[in-house]
């Protein structure tokens, strides 16, 4: 039989995917209707049903909007994108760190000594390199859709933005640069970071990459620079961690001096930033890992090691925390997961590559990124280092490792494991608060030129009906009507997914609307004013799957002040879930969530085991499928 090679970016390049649709109007304020429903009072809803019935009404606003949004596809590649990009990254003005920037974080190394770290980091860089080369090549292989309408081809571009973008603040709204390639003929560097100084790597020397044992002399080299103390500059890397308009304003200061134009220029141009930090003296707990890699512990630990504005931040702590932090504007988090698993996989090989002492060339010094500050420098450098250690004292973080069960587990009650612990996320909530909110699911919709992703909004009435039969107090449900609630919980989740997935969910529809009639300067259209929408829109349980073949786990902040973030990692025999909260917002407690997680998480398990017992036990045995369990513990 002929070996089939795998299809590569370049070969798919001519095969064009298909551009997003736009979805039926009457379709998205149908279920628009159904998923607020009852997220909001009944007075409120009966409010919000008029005004959307007078949105979709024939020649009514709706229809005008909708006719505007099928022309704009017609001439875009992708109609929602640069609408999306804005709203969803762009226009926010909060702090990267913890609030946008989602983190990866590695299994904790083992180093001697800081030379093996610099061996580990070397290594790290190399793998930078190779997989850098094979996305310049379009050499990487396209990926084919998994899970649910598996086998359909994923559009590439997420990945060669992976080390060619950097987001620049502004005071109203960011600007995310890519490189094209024309532009990136200079020879190629990278920052690295090393007790907050910075210093340039050039990563090729006389036309040739740099082998591992060279980029390990250099970055021997930066770490004594790095130690010299009287040449040690202010911590300019914290700045990059305040809220975006603090940073643009600050930024807009620094480059009235030209010293800082040039460090900067640097800096936007790498491809990607490498940070060397110190030992912390945190207990290496999946928690606390997650922690420093999420703001590097505040201003008095790793804190101003980072430059947040750069898509990939690499960073080796000298005690073997690891992982990668990465600007989420330009692609998404499964980009992030093969990228990491590459330089896992790359990293524990085999060291064939390391050349011998002799073929290390005289190389240039790296180069200390030179700043020039002043008094109101020193205040702006002394603000941000406060705002961001008081983010540092708010996010409050748990990684929880739930060991009853895994994803095989529910694949042999024959559901969808996504679904399965989507549902679950809803029970813990609802054990929580006694109600369900706004949740956020991201969905992939790169099945299309140019695809992000849509929201999979998990909070659905079947969902509802579940959570409020597992923990009703004052009615008893059978096992046999839990079940079936579980089963219509678990197939509406998966019936908004395949919605979500081919283009159909509500989310980025409404926003495209909204969008045209500002376009059109018109009045904001009744249904984006109504407190419905405002409510639908703060997504306080804000969900993702991050699903990982090589040990290591995904995870970041809430989106909303009262919010949980939740991210989960659903491995053959275990799910790891990371849980974060605010500690100032007195509603949410991550520890209380992960509680309630783990007690669902057993409960649903029981139910599906005692009803799988009782489906094959013979008619007429004592215990009858219509007898009622207590519900409850």
């Amino acid at each position: 039989m002929p070996i089939l090679e795998k299809e590569t970016a370049r070969d798919r390049d001519s095969q064009v995917l298909p551009k997003v649709p736009v979805p039926p109007l009457k379709q998205t304020l149908d279920t628009y209707l159904k998923c607020v429903q009852y997220l909001v009072k009944e007075e409120q809803f009966k409010k919000t049903k008029a005004i959307v019935e007078k949105f979709g009404a024939p020649g009514g606003v709706g229809e005008v909007l909708q006719k505007k949004l099928l022309e704009r596809r017609d001439k875009t590649t992708n109609w929602v994108y640069d609408y999306w990009l804005e709203e969803m990254y762009l226009n926010n003005r909060l702090a990267l760190p913890v609030n946008s920037s989602p983190v990866m974080v590695f299994p904790k190394q083992t180093f001697r000594d800081h030379k093996d770290a610099l061996r580990f980091a070397a290594r790290l860089i190399r793998g930078v390199l190779e997989y850098k080369g094979l996305i310049d090549e379009r050499a990487l292989p396209v990926e084919f859709a998994r899970g649910q309408l598996a086998g359909t081809p994923l559009c590439m571009e997420q990945y060669y933005r992976l080390f060619t973008s950097y987001r620049y603040p502004g005071i109203k709204t960011d600007t995310l640069k890519v490189q094209t390639n024309a532009a990136s003929s200079a020879p190629e560097h990278i920052i690295v970071a090393c007790k907050n100084q910075f210093f340039v790597l050039d990563v090729v020397a006389n036309s040739k990459q740099l082998n591992e044992m060279e980029i390990l002399t250099q970055l021997e080299k930066i770490m004594k620079l790095a130690e010299n103390a009287e040449e040690r500059l202010p911590p300019f890397g914290i700045l990059t961690s305040d809220g975006r308009a603090e940073w643009a304003q600050a930024r807009d200061v620094l480059t009235k001096d030209q010293t800082n134009r040039d460090s900067l220029a640097l800096i936007e141009s790498c491809v990607c930033v490498v940070c060397l930090d110190e030992p912390s003296s945190l207990v290496p707990s999946d928690t606390n890992r997650a922690l420093l890699m999420l703001h590097g512990g505040g201003h008095e630990r790793n804190g101003a090691n980072r430059w947040y504005d750069k898509s990939m931040q690499f960073v080796i702590g000298m005690n073997g925390i690891c992982g990668v932090v990465c600007e989420h504007s330009p692609f998404e988090g499964i980009v992030l997961v093969q990228c990491s698993e590459f330089l896992m996989k790359y990293t524990t090989g085999s060291p064939s590559k390391i050349a011998k002492a002799s073929s290390i060339r005289e190389l240039p010094p790296p180069r200390r990124l030179l700043w020039k500050s002043n008094p109101q420098i020193q205040g702006l450098l002394a603000a941000s280092g406060d705002r961001l250690q008081r983010l540092v004292n708010n996010l409050d973080m748990d990684v929880f490792k739930f060991k009853a069960y895994g994803k095989e587990f529910i694949k042999k009650q024959k559901m969808s494991p996504d679904a399965f612990i989507q549902v679950a996320l809803q029970l813990a909530f609802y054990k929580c608060n006694g109600r369900l909110v706004s949740t956020y699911e991201s969905a992939s919709i790169r099945r299309f030129q140019q695809g992000r992703v849509d929201n999979i909004r998990s909070a659905t009435p079947e969902a509802l009906a579940f959570v409020k039969s597992m923990t009703d107090e004052r009615v008893t449900f059978t096992d046999t009507e839990k079940m079936k609630r579980l089963r219509d919980a678990i197939n509406a989740q998966t019936n908004y997914t395949i919605a979500a997935i081919t283009g159909m969910a509500i989310d980025n529809h409404l926003l495209g609307l909204l969008k045209i009639s500002k376009e059109l300067n018109m009045e904001k259209p009744e249904i984006f004013c109504d407190e419905t929408y405002l409510t639908s829109n703060q997504f306080i349980l804000s969900t993702s799957q991050v699903p990982t073949t090589v040990e290591m786990f995904c995870c970041y902040g809430p989106v909303v002040p009262n919010g949980y973030g939740a991210c989960y990692n659903p491995q053959s025999d275990h799910i790891i879930f990371c849980v974060s909260s605010f500690w100032e917002n007195t509603e949410t407690s991550s520890a209380v969530f992960v509680k309630a997680l783990n007690e669902g998480l057993l409960e649903i398990k029981d139910l599906c085991n005692r009803s799988s017992t009782l489906a094959t036990k013979p008619a007429g045995s004592s215990q009858g499928a219509g007898q009622p369990h207590k519900s409850g513990k």
